[in-house]
Parts: structure tokens; C-alpha cells; sequence
């Protein structure tokens, strides 16, 4: 059994939680409208018209002040990790700073680099330069995203790494395994498609509203090609690595598929839930039905997880409890061994405090045999190992729902803007105007599934959130909650004023 302060966990949890979706508002669309001023700026290159270059740095502003604002949110929340979690910091700092320590020397120098070409580079460089300044800004915000998702996706699915038992840290054994794991790979192509598909949706936005206006029609109107072709590719793309993202949960953390499907007997040949209402009073282990309404696609949901039809995919009472049958161990299982695993590693450092070599080594050679299970001696019930399934449920849906939708809506502005009728066509207009803002909401829901689905754990597996907090007093993190709460909501703010303001001025004024 473990003790801890739940106020104090769930508040750094929720202070941890809140810079994070605050700073996920900038980073997808820094991501996908670096990659679009770089195409915009690779036709007037071709080109030679001066329009398409007005049009880049009409673009290329609205970049800058959201990148800008987007670095503020993020240098606070790597500082979060020192401050809230200096327990997780010390035990996996040699594997978890590798990363960040790459990102901040290689993909913020790119940028740095060449991010004032971009900006102030205009008639003082070569053409081709200043381009190629553009693109090596929208390629080093991406490979900045890498590490940070590498890190991410670590926490996921730990790999490529040796638990040291003298100095009960996690250190790191292969860079490459854990650079190149599936589930990073999986983690960086989706994260990194889905914000070059928010960044189609801005330019569609913002170019809504400029017809719906009868301003800037011709800049609106090119923009909305570029970014619907763009916005188009970037849906397929998201739906194959959502789709391999989703396999990896299956092999990695089928706890976290089952409790986004609401799965909580398995089944083989299980079918996906395309629609339902979650039944909020069910608990793992009894006999109510999951759902009050569902409507299911028969034998879909095994395909997903283990590209098989009629494979078996195991639910939360078979994850809880345990399924000989399907040979699933079950987290009351690896309780006990995870138990074993804390009081040997204890054992083994009152053996070494000791100066007795027999003693720990003994207790060492026992440790080994249930380390993988260090973690679950940490859990105070079983059930404790099951995330919140409604909130990841509806979650998941949200996204899947929303993204199936943005690839009909760039369709739809591809089509009628070739065909010369996108400015007469006013049930499109108001659609596009609401298309960023659902693809905020797909986003944060997309991060609610991926980081509500690892609870209860810090490190899948092997290290509990509730173990990882630093050892602070309530008040103080309650105190910054609402600090953080007050300076985010301003720059939020702030970034909408000067947005707004840049847009009401368009292209003719830069």
C-alpha cells in the first residue's frame, strides 16, 4: 500500500494538465502554417507574382505571433516537470532530458537560425535563400516537435532503457530504441499531420471570413486551394497514423484501447463502437451493460487492434482481473509481483547499507525476476489501474467523428473554389468559419485520449503518477494553478487581440 496525498497529486496533475492544453492551442498550428507559408512562398518564387508574395507575409505574420506566444507556454512547462515532479525528474531525468536536451540544441538552432531570414529577410537575401530559410523554419518546428513526442511516447511505452537498482533511477541503454520505437514513430507522424491539417483549417477560417466580408476575395481564394489540397493530404495522412497509433495502443496499452471503446469483456471477432451513450454507474467486475445505447461495427475493432477480424482483444475485466484462457495476466496478478519487487529492492539497499554481499545479492536476483512489475506494487487496488472509460470514450469518439468530418469540408472548398462559386456558396462560408475551432477540439481530445488513457501511470507500467509528484504542500500548487490559469488566459487573449487586429488590416497592409 502506498500513501500520498491525493489533493496534492490530482492538483499538480490538473496544474501539469492545464500548460498543456494551453500550449497545444499554438504548437499544431505553428506546425501546419509553417509548412503553408513555405508552399506559399514557393509559388511566388515560381512565379514571380508580387500578390503571392503579399499573401505569404499576410501568412507568415499570423505564424510568427503564435510562435512567438507558443514558446512562452512551453519553456513553463518543461520547467514543471523539476517543480511538480521531481520524483519522476530524478528517476528517469538520464532518459527523459536526452530529448528535450536535443531539442533545444538542434531543432530551436534551426530555427533561430533562420527564423530571422524569414522575417526581416525580405529584399536583403537571394530569393531562393530567404525560401530556403522558410522551409528550414517549418522543418525545425517539426524536429522540435520530435523530441518533445520522443519524450512523450517514452512515457508510453518505455524502451531502450536499465533500471539501476543502487540508485533506483532508470538510465538510458539504446538512444535509438527509443528514438525509433514504434510508438514514438506513430506518436510524432500523427501529432505532426493532424497540425499540418489545423493549419489547412486556419488559412480556411480566416479565408471564410474575408469572403463572407467581400474582402481580399483573390488572396482568400488562392489560399483556400493551397490549403484544402493540403488540408486533404494531411486527413489521409492523420487517418493512416490514427490508424497505427490505435495498433500500438492494442500491443502496448490495451488498457487504454479498452477503456476508450468501453470494452469490458472481450471478445473475439469485437466489434467497434461507431456510436454510444456509456453507462455511467458501470464498475469493473459487475454485470451491468456498459452502454444505455451503442450501435457497433461487427468484427472492426479486432481488425484495428491486431489487424486480424476474429482475434481476440481483451477488456477491462480481462486486463483487471485476469483471462487464463486467453493467457492475459491480470493487474491483481502483477500486483502481487510488483509487490515482491519493492520489498526485494528494499531488501537488496538495507542489504548494501549493510556491507552484506550475500544478502543483496540475493535479494537482487529476486528483484530481477519481477522488475517489469515494480510499478503495480505501487497500486493500492486493482481497479485503481482502470482510466476514467467516459471521458476517454467520448474523447476518442469526438476526435474520430471531427476528423472524418474536416476531409468533406476541404472537398467542398476545393471544389466550388475551382469552380469559381466559393464566394456565392453561403452554407459553405459559415462551415469554414467554425473549421479551426473544431479542429481545437479535435485536437485536445485527441491529447485527452493519449494522456488520460496512460492513467494511472507517470511511465507505463513502472512508475504510478502518485509516486512521481515532488513533495510540496497543496496550497502552493493550488496557489500556481491559479497563477498559471490567469497569465495563460492573457496570452490567449493577447494572441486573439493582435491576430484580429492583423486580419482586419489583411494583405494590402504589409
Amino acid at each position: 500500500m502506498v500513501d500520498v496525498d491525493l489533493s496534492l497529486v490530482n492538483w499538480s496533475r490538473a496544474q501539469f494538465a492545464l500548460t498543456a492544453m494551453y500550449h497545444w492551442i499554438f504548437v499544431p498550428l505553428t506546425l501546419g502554417l509553417s509548412f503553408l507559408c513555405a508552399m506559399f512562398e514557393s509559388i511566388y518564387v515560381r512565379t514571380g507574382d508580387e500578390k503571392w508574395k503579399a499573401l505569404t507575409k499576410f501568412w507568415m505574420t499570423l505564424f510568427g505571433i503564435n510562435f512567438a506566444i507558443g514558446i512562452a507556454t512551453g519553456i513553463i512547462l518543461e520547467f514543471e516537470f523539476g517543480t511538480n515532479w521531481s520524483n519522476y525528474s530524478w528517476m528517469v531525468g538520464d532518459i527523459f532530458g536526452a530529448p528535450l536536451a536535443i531539442e533545444g540544441i538542434f531543432a530551436f538552432f534551426i530555427e533561430a537560425t533562420f527564423f530571422a531570414v524569414m522575417f526581416f529577410g525580405w529584399n536583403r537575401v537571394s530569393k531562393g535563400f530567404h525560401l530556403f530559410s522558410t522551409w528550414m523554419v517549418a522543418v525545425g518546428s517539426n524536429l522540435s516537435a520530435l523530441w518533445i513526442l520522443v519524450a512523450n511516447a517514452w512515457m508510453q511505452n518505455p524502451v531502450g532503457m536499465a533500471f539501476n537498482p543502487e540508485t533506483a533511477r532508470f538510465e538510458m541503454e539504446n538512444f535509438w530504441a527509443v528514438l525509433f520505437s514504434p510508438v514514438a514513430m506513430s506518436k510524432f507522424t500523427h501529432a505532426t499531420s493532424s497540425g499540418f491539417l489545423l493549419g489547412s483549417l486556419f488559412v480556411v477560417t480566416i479565408s471564410s471570413w474575408y469572403l463572407m466580408k467581400g474582402r481580399h476575395v483573390e488572396m482568400a481564394k488562392k489560399s483556400i486551394i493551397v490549403a484544402s489540397v493540403f488540408g486533404l493530404l494531411a486527413s489521409a495522412y492523420v487517418g493512416f497514423t490514427g490508424d497505427e497509433a490505435a495498433f500500438e495502443d492494442a500491443q502496448k496499452q490495451p488498457m487504454k484501447l479498452a477503456a476508450f471503446e468501453g470494452l469490458y469483456k472481450g471478445e473475439e471477432g469485437a466489434g467497434l463502437v461507431a456510436a454510444g451513450i456509456i453507462n455511467g454507474a458501470k464498475k469493473p467486475g459487475d454485470s451491468q451493460n456498459p452502454f444505455l445505447f451503442e450501435v457497433k461495427v461487427p468484427g472492426l475493432l479486432s481488425l484495428l487492434a491486431n489487424r486480424a477480424s476474429g482475434s481476440f482483444v481483451p477488456g477491462i475485466d480481462d486486463l483487471v482481473y485476469g483471462n487464463s484462457d486467453q493467457k492475459v495476466m491480470g493487474v491483481a496478478e502483477k500486483m502481487k509481483l510488483g509487490q515482491l519487487a519493492v520489498a526485494d529492492l528494499a531488501a537488496f539497499k538495507q542489504a548494501r547499507q549493510e556491507k552484506n554481499e550475500g544478502a543483496a545479492n540475493e535479494a537482487l536476483t529476486r528483484f530481477t525476476a519481477n522488475k517489469e512489475f515494480l510499478g503495480y506494487g505501487y497500486l493500492n487496488t486493482p481497479e485503481e489501474a482502470v482510466p476514467p472509460v467516459s471521458t476517454l470514450f467520448y474523447s476518442f469518439h469526438i476526435m474520430v467523428i471531427l476528423g472524418s468530418l474536416f476531409p468533406v469540408i476541404f472537398l467542398a472548398f476545393l471544389f466550388y473554389t475551382v469552380k469559381g462559386k466559393i464566394a456565392e456558396t453561403r452554407w459553405l462560408l459559415p462551415l469554414g468559419l467554425l473549421s479551426y475551432f473544431l479542429g481545437l477540439v479535435a485536437q485536445q481530445t485527441g491529447w485527452v485520449v493519449a494522456e488520460v488513457g496512460r492513467q494511472p501511470w507517470a511511465i507505463q507500467g513502472l512508475l504510478p503518477v502518485k509516486v512521481a509528484t515532488t513533495n510540496l504542500a497543496v496550497g502552493h500548487v493550488q496557489a500556481t494553478f491559479f497563477m498559471f490559469l490567469g497569465l495563460f488566459t492573457l496570452l490567449l487573449i493577447a494572441e486573439i487581440k493582435i491576430m484580429l487586429k492583423q486580419i482586419s488590416i489583411g494583405p494590402e497592409g504589409l
